[in-house]
């Protein structure tokens, strides 16, 4: 069997491990390549035609686990979607806090589903196996039974640029999510009762950020006359709820990879003297109780129950991309919480990561185990359907969410084409909870009807503008950028090594156990000696090409 680095690095996270390739055999290569194909002899109903298939039929899927969903088998969704259908889903869960490296295995070991459904398969990963026959190319069944795909194509043009490999293939189905307040994400919240019980203004520098959690843990601002407040927490997962996001962009301009361009050259943030400065105060916070040990251990789950606190608040301010991931929509809590605009730092910088990019690619991709994929394309085919997207994300029309009546009004100012009923955020077996393919486009998302009273878009709109004056100019954002299988395979180690690195010395400088000013230039040494030039050279070298592509 041919050995080789297997890329598991995404384009917004960092993981991957030495492993060998699945199809491995003449024979393996070959049947791979006679699936590849749309043909006449595909068992399924013309295109937009249901059910897909006349005969019941079977799909294995494996997918990420979600703190959020009961149970994907017995999910009223995965019902309604089976019903319409006539496949039936065998499932397979991945641990949602392992799921990087269950797919890493699967793949190296040759035991992996039909269909790979919301794991992240990242381009590199897409490169690689794809070339070897693991995975199907998708164009043929694109073009022939491709209804919603092609929609999505014209609705969204950059798409499918960022879909389609160097050679030319499609093999993953993505995810659309034109998300407003998601492509300004890094967030922090803070405990609006707490400022006001003190008599605090929110905080918009550094130092009166500082100030503002000094008085959290030492006035007792939740009046039960313990020393029990916690001025500042985050977590190890959950969207931007690590402390380098938020925190760091006020010392140094950086995109949502810790990644930014400066005179046409990428760069990376944390080698930079403004990352040193950053780690300084970070650790100044921690050094005086105001950042939660448990930030560093805890996943979104323990940070939930924090935010939760059943007897009395005891958080005041919280690191996350939105309130749901620390509350419950409908707890009196949740619009409490406030977004605090960027901080301004000391040496005058004042922005926040933005993420022009609403595509997830890699959320359903199909294998050579697949004895039917022109079913299974249908399948992720009609997922980015408006009913099917609205149905997987919120619900059934009706209970969790309905058409808007006439006379309600969206987000957007304009008349709305729907309406929430029931809260999200919550655990639930009625819909995926945003997993797999879906089509959101900023119209349809902020279409939803504006009741200030039961409306999470119209509450995250909101809070976001705060961040819109202070957005990463386009031109100093990394895109994502393809590699050669040559470039994967050698970045994948890169990738690693540093990311693993670089979390470390976070860690460890901002709770102490290392003095960021003594281990500085060690920790630069350290960088140089893992490669990180040539890490960089690899991505100077894909975006010169993104570039020239366009």
């Amino acid at each position: 069997m041919k050995k080789r680095f297997m890329a598991a690095v995404a384009l917004t996270t960092s993981l991957a491990l030495l492993s060998a390739c699945g199809a491995d055999t003449e024979a393996d290569r070959k049947e791979a390549a006679s699936k590849a194909e749309a043909s006449s002899d595909d068992q399924v109903t013309g295109p937009g035609e249901f059910p897909i298939t006349k005969e019941k039929t079977t799909l294995k899927v494996m997918v990420k686990g979600s703190s959020v969903v009961e149970n994907f088998a017995t999910n009223e969704f995965t019902k309604w979607l089976e019903e319409k259908t006539n496949i039936h889903i065998e499932w397979e869960v991945a641990p949602e806090k392992t799921f990087a490296e269950k797919l890493n295995v699967s793949l190296a070991s040759g035991d992996y589903p039909d269909v790979l459904l919301s794991m992240s398969v990242s381009p590199i990963q897409q490169s690689i196996y794809g070339k070897d026959g693991v995975f199907i190319p998708l164009n043929s069944y694109i073009d022939k039974y491709g209804v919603e795909m092609k929609k999505m194509f014209g609705q969204i043009s950059y798409v499918k640029d960022l879909i389609t490999l160097p050679d030319g293939k499609i093999y993953s189905v993505p995810q659309v999510n034109d998300c407003y307040h998601c492509s300004l994400g890094q967030k922090m919240w803070i405990y609006q009762p707490w400022l006001d019980k003190l008599g605090l203004k929110m905080p918009t520098t550094t130092e009166e950020f500082y100030q503002v959690l000094k008085a959290f843990k030492e006035k007792d601002p939740n009046g039960n006359g313990k020393a029990d407040e916690i001025a500042l927490v985050g977590a190890t997962n959950g969207p931007s709820s690590t402390l380098d996001l938020f925190l760091t962009s006020a010392f140094i301009e950086k995109d949502f990879n810790l990644k930014y361009v400066k005179d046409g050259k990428v760069q990376v943030a944390y080698n930079q003297p403004e990352w040193k400065e950053a780690l300084k105060y970070i650790s100044k916070l921690y050094a005086e109780g105001l950042v939660s040990p448990q930030t560093f251990t805890q996943d979104r789950a323990k940070l939930k129950q924090m935010g939760l606190n059943p007897e009395i608040p005891i958080v005041g301010a919280i690191a996350s991309q939105n309130q749901t991931v620390f509350s419950d929509v409908d707890n009196p809590r949740f619009k409490d919480f406030v977004a605090v605009p960027p901080l301004q730092g000391p040496g005058g910088v004042r922005s926040t990561a933005y993420n022009p990019y609403a595509v997830s690619t890699g959320q359903f991709v199909i294998t050579n185990k697949a004895k039917n994929p022109a079913a299974a394309f249908r399948l992720a085919d009609l997922l980015l359907s408006q009913e099917a997207t609205l149905r997987s994300t919120q619900g059934r029309p009706g209970q969790e969410w309905d058409w808007a009546a006439p006379g309600e009004i969206g987000v957007n100012g304009k008349p709305a084409v729907w309406k929430t009923i029931a809260p999200n955020g919550k655990l639930q077996n009625v819909h995926w909870a945003q997993a797999g393919p879906s089509l959101r486009t900023n119209d349809l998302r902020l279409s939803v009807a504006a009741d200030p009273k039961n409306s999470l878009e119209l509450i995250l709109f909101n809070e976001t503008k705060k961040y819109e004056p202070y957005k990463l100019a386009m031109d100093k954002i990394v895109p994502p950028v393809f590699f050669t299988n040559e470039q994967a395979e050698e970045l994948s180690n890169l990738e690693k090594s540093l990311t693993d690195y670089r979390t470390e010395f976070f860690a460890k400088t901002v709770t102490g156990s290392l003095d960021v000013e003594k281990e500085w230039n060690n920790y630069l040494n350290t960088l140089e000696k893992m490669n990180i030039k040539r890490y960089l050279e690899i991505y100077q070298d894909a975006y010169k090409q993104y570039h020239a592509k366009k």
